[in-house]
């Protein structure tokens, strides 16, 4: 066991839609993330990290099995995690932990677009993933409860509502769940808070803060380089959005505050993070769904035992790692055929052979690659195919190629430049190289 010698308990404070550079310890300057903040102070931060799919289902899909969205089946939204695949929970589950989850699932169908508020059918026993132990959720959250009308299901089935602002009623089971798991020391838990927000209201089309946050946060958002230069919706959308960042950095505090009091903290490893990011419609028509840094480059910070005095890892990591990371931490082998790595030994300086790369898979607005080195950013697509319909091509041309060092906010599109002809050539060798590995047909990439 890492730390103490205790098996540690794990908490996974999992945001929906944030971006990475929403967080003063990744540079924002308006003091929206000071419990984050501290966190990452006591523990490790990863400073290059990034999803390996940035859409809400297939993340979830790819942080509970460690596998890549066309590995699971789930490469889009409204596609159930199939009952076979080995999961962090079932890996914590069978080893002893209590394994419990409390909020949006988004694994088990249901579908977003078209739904009406308030219908859903509770997510069955075999739909959880494996965590068995308490169940607390939504499949799809944002269309099951409203900001100020938070209801989920229990492990029965029955509807649990409770009053307040989502994000504040959401930490108030959590922290209920905190104090009965501090009566019970000698079972550690494994447990998952997975919050919608700052993700947008669906039905309303808005980032719904507590009341007040937004006009606070109006009077001087820090508006990104990205976002400065191409708009999107992020004039009408910022104050919103940061205020639901603030609302969560808050309620993340009320949890650490508790694992500090109970005297939890130095045996509970908790990991901060997110699915996806946010592009405020900049890139296509919604949010996110691109292989750009606003989409895909997300924060992540572990504290706790293994963790503390980590300080920052520099090196390219993906969502693919927490789960192994997890794992490692808490002394258990790694799931079957898991893709991602643990970080502890970057935490040691072992860096020799991690990967140089990060690759994404993108669904649903199109069939699209992409891989992202130290310096370039390489992505492809389908042409002609749809990205709600097939999961996968034989064939892609040459979309976006960025170099990251001169244009770190993606501004130039080097795609089809006659200098950097060689430069794609590596990076879709490097690309098909990556599809491979993760279990798709090596395609044939056409340059622009």
């Amino acid at each position: 066991m890492k730390g103490n010698g205790r098996r540690p308990n794990v908490l996974v404070f999992f945001t929906d839609q944030q971006r990475w550079d929403s967080c003063g310890c990744y540079g924002n300057p308006m003091g929206l993330t000071p419990n984050l903040d501290a966190m990452a102070d006591r523990g490790t931060r990863l400073e290059r990290c990034f999803t390996v799919q940035p859409v809400c289902g297939p993340a979830r899909a790819c942080l509970v099995t460690g596998r890549y969205a066309t590995e699971t089946g789930c490469f889009r939204n409204a596609i159930a995690l199939p009952e076979r695949f080995p999961t962090t929970a079932r890996a914590f589950h069978g080893a002893g932990w209590f394994a419990g989850y409390i909020g949006k699932w988004h694994l088990a169908n249901a579908k977003c677009e078209g739904q009406t508020l308030g219908r859903q059918e509770p997510v069955p026993p075999a739909r959880r993933g494996g965590f068995e132990d308490y169940w607390l959720a939504a499949d799809v959250l944002e269309f099951f409860s409203a900001p100020y009308r938070l209801r989920l299901m229990d492990g029965d089935g029955r509807t649990v509502e409770r009053p307040g602002y989502r994000v504040d009623a959401q930490t108030d089971l959590v922290l209920e769940f905190l104090e009965t798991r501090a009566r019970k020391r000698d079972q550690p838990f494994f447990l998952t808070a997975s919050y919608l927000e700052p993700h947008f209201q669906n039905d309303v089309d808005e980032y719904v803060a507590p009341n007040g946050y937004a006009e606070r946060m109006a009077k001087n958002p820090y508006v990104p380089e990205d976002l400065k230069a191409l708009g999107g919706s992020s004039a009408h959308h910022l104050p919103g959005y940061y205020g639901c960042v603030k609302s969560l950095d808050e309620n993340l505090g009320r949890v650490l505050s508790y694992l500090s009091k109970s005297g939890m903290d130095n045996d509970t490893v908790v990991l901060f993070c997110t699915d996806h990011g946010c592009h405020f419609k900049t890139r296509n028509g919604e949010y996110k769904r691109s292989c750009h840094e606003s989409s895909i480059r997300v924060p992540a910070v572990f504290q706790g035992p293994g963790f503390d005095r980590g300080g920052i890892i520099p090196d390219l990591t993906c969502l693919l790692d927490w789960p192994a990371t997890l794992l490692d931490s808490a002394g258990l082998s790694p799931l079957p055929q898991q893709r991602g790595r643990s970080i502890l030994p970057l935490l040691s300086g072992k860096r020799d052979d991690w990967p140089h790369e990060v690759f994404v898979q993108i669904s649903e607005s199109q069939v699209g690659r992409a891989v992202r080195t130290d310096r370039w950013k390489f992505g492809v697509n389908a042409p002609g195919k749809n990205g709600w319909k097939v999961p996968s091509s034989d064939s892609y041309v040459e979309q976006y190629l960025y170099d990251l060092e001169k244009d770190p906010y993606e501004l130039d599109n080097l795609a089809g430049s006659e200098g950097t002809r060689g430069i794609a050539r590596e990076l879709a060798s490097a690309l098909r190289r990556r599809m491979k590995e993760a279990g798709e047909t090596e395609p044939v990439i056409s340059l622009a």
